[in-house]
Protein backbone atom coordinates (compact mmCIF):
# COMPACT_ATOMS: atom_id res chain seq x y z
CA UNK A 1 0.00 0.00 0.00
CA UNK A 2 1.24 2.92 -1.55
CA UNK A 3 1.85 6.49 1.32
CA UNK A 4 1.92 10.07 0.61
CA UNK A 5 4.26 11.23 3.43
CA UNK A 6 3.73 14.85 4.41
CA UNK A 7 6.56 17.23 5.33
CA UNK A 8 6.06 20.48 6.82
CA UNK A 9 8.97 21.47 8.87
CA UNK A 10 12.20 21.95 8.17
CA UNK A 11 14.61 18.92 7.72
CA UNK A 12 17.20 20.95 9.70
CA UNK A 13 15.45 21.45 13.11
CA UNK A 14 15.22 17.73 13.98
CA UNK A 15 14.73 14.27 12.75
CA UNK A 16 11.51 14.11 11.32
CA UNK A 17 13.06 14.51 7.85
CA UNK A 18 15.73 12.01 8.25
CA UNK A 19 13.22 9.18 9.79
CA UNK A 20 10.33 9.58 6.91
CA UNK A 21 13.31 9.01 4.58
CA UNK A 22 14.70 6.04 6.24
CA UNK A 23 10.41 4.59 6.44
CA UNK A 24 9.68 5.01 2.83
CA UNK A 25 9.03 2.00 0.49
CA UNK A 26 8.62 1.74 -2.98
CA UNK A 27 5.97 3.47 -4.78
CA UNK A 28 5.43 5.95 -1.92
CA UNK A 29 5.57 9.86 -2.29
CA UNK A 30 7.13 12.90 -0.42
CA UNK A 31 5.07 15.80 -0.42
CA UNK A 32 7.55 18.91 0.82
CA UNK A 33 5.03 21.96 2.20
CA UNK A 34 5.94 24.85 4.69
CA UNK A 35 9.73 24.81 5.50
CA UNK A 36 10.32 21.30 4.72
CA UNK A 37 11.08 23.35 1.04
CA UNK A 38 14.53 24.26 2.50
CA UNK A 39 15.46 20.29 2.32
CA UNK A 40 15.45 21.42 -1.40
CA UNK A 41 18.98 23.40 -1.32
CA UNK A 42 21.34 22.56 -3.89
CA UNK A 43 24.09 20.73 -2.02
CA UNK A 44 22.29 20.34 0.91
CA UNK A 45 22.31 16.78 2.57
CA UNK A 46 18.48 16.68 2.96
CA UNK A 47 18.79 17.76 -1.37
CA UNK A 48 20.77 15.23 -1.59
CA UNK A 49 19.04 12.42 0.06
CA UNK A 50 15.81 13.25 -2.03
CA UNK A 51 17.49 13.04 -5.59
CA UNK A 52 19.14 10.01 -4.23
CA UNK A 53 15.37 8.00 -3.47
CA UNK A 54 14.67 5.24 -5.12
CA UNK A 55 13.28 6.31 -8.15
CA UNK A 56 10.05 4.81 -7.61
CA UNK A 57 9.49 7.04 -4.91
CA UNK A 58 8.05 10.41 -6.25
CA UNK A 59 8.61 13.42 -4.66
CA UNK A 60 6.51 17.24 -4.53
CA UNK A 61 6.66 20.31 -3.43
CA UNK A 62 3.49 22.79 -2.76
CA UNK A 63 4.15 25.56 -5.32
CA UNK A 64 2.89 28.48 -3.50
CA UNK A 65 5.42 27.54 -0.05
CA UNK A 66 8.38 26.97 -2.97
CA UNK A 67 7.53 30.53 -4.09
CA UNK A 68 7.23 31.93 -0.69
CA UNK A 69 10.67 30.45 0.08
CA UNK A 70 12.41 32.31 -2.85
CA UNK A 71 11.91 29.58 -5.43
CA UNK A 72 14.68 27.57 -4.71
CA UNK A 73 16.26 25.36 -7.66
CA UNK A 74 14.36 22.14 -8.02
CA UNK A 75 16.07 19.05 -8.77
CA UNK A 76 14.59 16.85 -12.06
CA UNK A 77 12.45 14.48 -9.75
CA UNK A 78 11.18 17.39 -8.22
CA UNK A 79 7.66 18.03 -9.52
CA UNK A 80 5.31 21.72 -8.11
CA UNK A 81 1.82 20.74 -7.20
CA UNK A 82 -0.64 23.61 -6.08
CA UNK A 83 -3.69 23.07 -3.47
CA UNK A 84 -5.87 20.95 -6.00
CA UNK A 85 -3.23 18.82 -7.42
CA UNK A 86 -2.14 18.39 -3.10
CA UNK A 87 -5.70 17.26 -3.02
CA UNK A 88 -5.94 14.84 -5.82
CA UNK A 89 -2.38 13.11 -4.14
CA UNK A 90 -4.39 12.57 -0.83
CA UNK A 91 -6.55 10.29 -3.22
CA UNK A 92 -4.56 9.01 -5.00
CA UNK A 93 -2.62 6.94 -2.04
CA UNK A 94 -3.72 4.38 -0.29
CA UNK A 95 -2.49 6.13 3.20
CA UNK A 96 -1.44 9.74 4.07
CA UNK A 97 1.28 10.13 6.93
CA UNK A 98 1.34 13.83 8.40
CA UNK A 99 4.67 14.42 10.01
CA UNK A 100 4.11 16.30 12.70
Amino acid sequence: MATLHLLSHSPFDDGRFASCLRLLERSDAVLLSGDAVYALQPGSAPQEALVGLDPSIHVFTLAEDHAARGAIPLATRVQLVDYPEFVELCGRYDRVNSWL
